[in-house]
């Protein structure tokens, strides 16, 4: 790689906010980016036009024109558009594959992209943008791995790329038939490589064919190797060993800075902790809760078993039995809606079950509680920990993945300690984990906690650097 240009990045998603998020990878590509170019990297992002993002998008885009994808015997119009801004997007234009509702979960999820990564690839000349590194991100983009191992890099513009892959949640992996590696066209040997219990795996392929692996915790990247979370993959993670490491997401600290954030009710400071409760009566009065200075437990989720809610479920009566308020953001299961919302019918006055995702609420909720509850199975990363911690608001987690990487147990004794930790997966370890809180919250200790909670600093500043350095790594031999 030449001195004299900065590094060329393309970061390959399925998503990225705001313009198509479904959950913590599209806030990661929304934000690294931006991170990047501050750092100096030539950073790009490309995702598919699905037809949900909004028309306002694309008021100041530029169409770039249009070039045809083979995927054997089919032929696809791929459209590319250009979207300047902190950093540029480009996106895959396709109706037949993403003129749909959803995102994901339809028969040939297969077959839309391995088109898209296949476009991918074809739009670097198109562009005339040939990075150093194709940053891909999940299941999603896993064959553009094999796409440039087997095929691209035969021709000189290709032949220097290298490839990072980064594990978001390995529980989703995009397994599908076997006859899906006729679509990209590559020899049928490769099958061996990218086989996963006779079918093919698209989370697989960008493990097997990748330069270089991380995953969004250092936690996680270990837990992974493990038959517990490796679904099925943990021997691969074990063989990729050597190509693996963890790297922690991060979140824009200018964006959700409590101290500025026009979205809370009031702003504060870790100098000014009295007006965080100013956030709390409000948010008190908005949710039709008690006006009462108690204990505001709170959680912002997608509801589901994986992030713990089931112990919840079993506790959550117990928790409603101490003098606090309990405030739940979410959708999810509909077993679990349903429960919370029962739960606000049963406790009128101090439960709020707000069964919907709004961004707004979200940052009030932030603001506005004592403690964040994420009590997760497995966690990779988990953003709203970090959240949590930027505004004040003490997070009660298990001891797994990222949660482990960013919460420690606060010591009284000591004073250290910027949330509350329980390790086995009961409701009795979560339970003692937030009694030790509302002990602490009690005792007159809290504002050290609290205060611990907000000099952490999980920004993409400190995130962007390890990446640069990963990507040096990987192109060190260009």
């Amino acid at each position: 790689m030449s001195k004299e240009r900065p590094m060329k990045v393309l970061i390959i998603s399925s998503e990225a906010a705001p313009y198509a998020k479904s959950g913590g990878l599209g806030d990661v590509v929304g934000s690294l980016p931006a991170a990047l170019k501050k750092n100096g990297i030539d950073a790009r992002v490309v995702i598919p036009k699905y037809k949900s993002i909004k028309d306002e998008y694309f008021k100041e885009c530029r169409y770039l024109g249009s070039f045809q994808t083979q995927l054997s015997w089919r032929r696809q119009s791929a459209g590319i558009i250009e979207r300047s801004g902190d950093f540029t997007t480009y996106f895959i234009e396709n109706d037949y594959y993403f003129g749909r509702d959803n995102y994901y979960g339809y028969d040939d999820d297969n077959e839309r992209f391995a088109f898209f990564c296949k476009a991918v690839l074809e739009m670097l000349q198109f562009i005339d943008f040939f990075p150093d590194v194709l940053h891909c991100n999940d299941w999603q983009s896993g064959p553009v791995c094999l796409l440039l191992k087997e095929y691209f890099n035969k021709f000189a513009d290709y032949k220097n790329i290298k490839t990072l892959f980064t594990i978001h949640n390995l529980q989703y992996q995009g397994t599908f038939s076997r006859d899906t590696l006729e679509m990209l066209d590559v020899s049928d040997w490769c099958f061996g490589n990218v086989e996963f219990y006779g079918s093919m795996n698209y989370m697989k392929t960008g493990l097997v064919y990748s330069d270089m692996i991380n995953t969004v915790s250092e936690t996680y990247a270990e837990e992974i190797k493990t038959f517990q979370y490796g679904y099925g993959l943990d021997g691969v993670m074990r063989s990729c060993a050597g190509k693996l490491c963890g790297i922690l997401n991060g979140i824009d600290y200018e964006k959700y800075d409590p101290a500025t954030d026009k979205r809370i009710y009031a702003n504060y400071t870790i100098n000014s902790l009295d007006r965080k409760k100013i956030n709390k009566h409000e948010l008190q009065k908005e949710l039709g809760l008690e006006q009462k200075d108690v204990p505001m437990i709170s959680i912002i989720s997608r509801l589901a078993d994986q992030k713990g809610l089931d112990l919840v479920y079993w506790v959550a009566e117990e928790i409603l039995s101490r003098d606090i308020q309990f405030v739940v953001l979410g959708t999810g299961e509909k077993r679990l809606e349903d429960f919370f919302i029962n739960l606000e019918k049963r406790f009128p006055g101090k439960m709020s079950a707000n069964i919907l995702f709004d961004d707004t609420l979200a940052q009030k909720i932030y603001a506005a509680s004592d403690m964040f509850l994420m009590p997760s199975l497995f966690e990779p990363c988990g953003l709203g920990q970090i959240f949590s911690l930027r505004y004040g608001t003490v997070p009660i987690v298990r001891k797994t993945g990222g949660l482990s990487d960013t919460v420690t147990h606060f010591d009284a004794k000591t004073k250290t300690g910027n949330g509350f930790v329980f390790e086995n997966y009961t409701s009795d370890g979560l339970m003692w984990a937030i009694n030790d809180a509302l002990k602490v919250y009690n005792s007159g200790e809290w504002k050290y906690v609290v205060e611990n909670a907000m000099k952490c600093n999980f920004s993409w500043d400190v995130s962007a650097e390890k990446y640069i350095a990963l990507y040096k790594k990987i192109t060190k031999n260009s």
